[in-house]
């Protein structure tokens, strides 16, 4: 009889700590799902197809390079901000196209007057005449106002580029996008080679870019702020419809940028 019941007693402790065990696994397997796990709110759209190139465009300002030729335009013609424009004072398109270590875009801007009031960079950057540039690496969405989930990058006349930072406060980037602006009269030809950081990028320390590849989908607008001599800039002109009445979101949320798509 004894045996019977220290046999009994041995049997139920170990189903006890099997059935331990099992739920520790168990929890801990939804708590690492629930760590890992991103929020995606992005609803994709202006999907665009973006050729790699077999030879990096050289950064001059021209559009010579061989790959330029190979690569349609895209039009900047969604008013985000502003009174209604004519094409005498603003008139806008760009190209893409990208490596494995960066994206490269060519920007043609007819703009009658060019105009940096701030000599600052990090003065109402805004307010001056410049391309901006909304990238999100994982075409995730999100609020990305005061986080590196997405970038807005304002690169400015004189090449230096402004976002804000997590501390809320605005950041030079000049390491993250690299430009050269030839302009002949009332038209600007820009040439941007970006490189790609994702929401693990944090400031003052070693950040790994992110690494191109065929297939890889990311968020991304492009806009330019006209201003020909005001306080404020007159114009916010952008590459992507933004439905409603509020239309200057691109600072704040990801959920707006169209989406590229990379392809050989």
């Amino acid at each position: 009889m004894k045996k019977i019941f220290f046999l009994y007693l041995i049997l139920s402790l170990v189903a006890c700590r099997k059935e331990t065990t099992d739920k520790t696994n168990n929890q801990l397997a939804v708590t690492d799902q629930e760590d890992t796990l991103k929020t995606t709110t992005k609803k994709n759209h202006q999907i665009r197809e973006v050729k790699k190139a077999t030879i990096v465009p050289k950064l001059d300002g021209n559009m010579d390079d061989p790959v330029w030729k190979e690569v349609i335009w895209y039009g900047l013609d969604q008013k985000w901000l502003g009174e209604d424009y004519t094409v005498d004072d603003f008139f806008g398109r760009y190209k893409m196209v990208w490596t494995p270590e960066a994206l490269y875009i060519l920007v043609e801007i007819k703009d009658n007057k060019l105009y940096d009031q701030n000599k600052d960079p990090l003065t109402l950057w805004w307010d001056d005449d410049c391309v901006e540039i909304f990238i999100d690496a994982d075409n995730s969405g999100g609020n990305h106002q005061f986080s590196n989930n997405a970038f807005a990058y304002h690169v400015a006349l004189d090449g230096n580029v402004v976002d804000l930072g997590k501390d809320k406060k605005p950041l030079l980037y000049n390491n993250h996008v690299t430009t050269k602006r030839v302009t002949k009269g009332d038209v600007s030809v820009w040439e941007f080679e970006m490189i790609v950081y994702d929401d693990t990028y944090e400031e003052g320390k070693v950040n790994d870019p992110v690494i191109l590849k065929k297939d890889q989908q990311l968020g991304f607008a492009i806009a330019y702020n006209d201003n020909d001599g005001s306080k404020e800039r007159e114009n916010f002109i952008g590459s992507v419809f933004i439905p409603g009445e509020e239309k200057n979101l691109g600072w704040i949320n990801a959920d707006v940028f169209g989406t590229i798509l990379l392809v050989e």
